[in-house]
């Protein structure tokens, strides 16, 4: 099923209108509330290569309290910092990208949780349940380092057989039943998710039990191009009501993710993005946070 007619826009605004609450009503809190983003893929992505200090001033400027660390091995000397930045400006170290053990001994030192995200294996091998098995072992030894440290470890869909969600479900069940790994889920983005635009509710039903968080993206079916604000393309109108549909309440990333962009002004325009998408889904609890 591929949500290029107009059909579905068309049942996306009815719904719409079913959830706009009466006169007189409280609106219920809105999972794409400003205060419930993430931002991603702003560190070695921007163009402007800011250091800690000033990427934790462009977040406090933009109203984005959350952020999800990228980094390439220039970046380990400045681990710290960036936390020590983020804390000053009020700003939660929501994520880490991979692993370092620096991360360890940091975490530890500054009292804070972030998750933990890394890509799932694509082992080899003869059958599917073999393969799940395999890619969970791989898994073991940082499925322990995060237990001891209290993180929570997001397997996240970057291509391959380990990307898509079915298997993503399938390693994480074998975790959780096989390895005392319940704080171990799935970190979803639409940007490596174009495959499943078509289906893209049930696979959200089926990830939702194990979902720590939900990156987007603007959504085109042919998938090109790969990044792409929200609000500029096809499908992520339908996706992100699916999403509000399926009762998702953790938190939502934006993303960077342009090495020829400045980082503030990429994750300006998906916020304007976001307020276009949320008046065509006649979101009005999540539109007030972003006035």
């Amino acid at each position: 099923m591929k949500t290029t007619s107009l059909t579905p826009m068309i049942l996306i605004a009815a719904v719409a209108l079913t959830l706009r609450p009466a006169a007189g009503q409280t609106p219920p809190p809105s999972v794409f509330a400003k205060n419930n983003l993430v931002a991603w893929c702003i560190v070695p992505f921007d163009a402007s290569q800011r250091d800690a200090t000033q990427r934790a001033d462009m977040l406090k400027r933009l109203g984005i309290h959350k952020l999800a660390y990228d980094w390439r091995p220039q970046h380990v000397a400045h681990f710290e910092e960036e936390i020590v930045q983020m804390k000053e400006h009020g700003i939660e170290f929501f994520a880490f990208w991979s692993f370092h053990p620096q991360i360890a001994t940091l975490a530890r030192k500054h009292a804070i949780t972030p998750q933990i995200w890394i890509t799932a294996a694509s082992p080899e091998a003869a059958t599917q349940e073999q393969r799940v098995e395999a890619a969970a072992k791989l898994l073991l030894p940082l499925v322990e380092q995060t237990r001891e440290l209290g993180l929570k470890l997001g397997l996240y869909n970057h291509g391959g057989w380990g990307g898509e969600p079915e298997n993503l479900v399938a390693v994480t069940r074998w975790l959780r039943d096989n390895a005392r790994a319940d704080h171990v889920g799935i970190v979803y983005n639409f940007h490596h998710g174009h495959g499943q635009i078509g289906d893209f509710a049930e696979v959200l039903a089926a990830m939702k039990p194990y979902l720590l968080c939900l990156n987007l993206n603007g959504m085109n079916t042919t998938g090109e191009p790969k990044i792409l604000p929200i609000g500029a393309g096809q499908h992520e109108l339908a996706m992100m009501e699916a999403i509000r549909q399926s009762g998702y309440a953790g938190p939502i990333g934006i993303l960077d993710h342009r090495p020829e962009l400045d980082a503030e002004e990429s994750l300006r325009q998906n916020l304007e993005g976001m307020k276009k998408v949320l008046e065509q889904m006649g979101d009005e609890a999540a539109l007030r946070t972003y006035r």
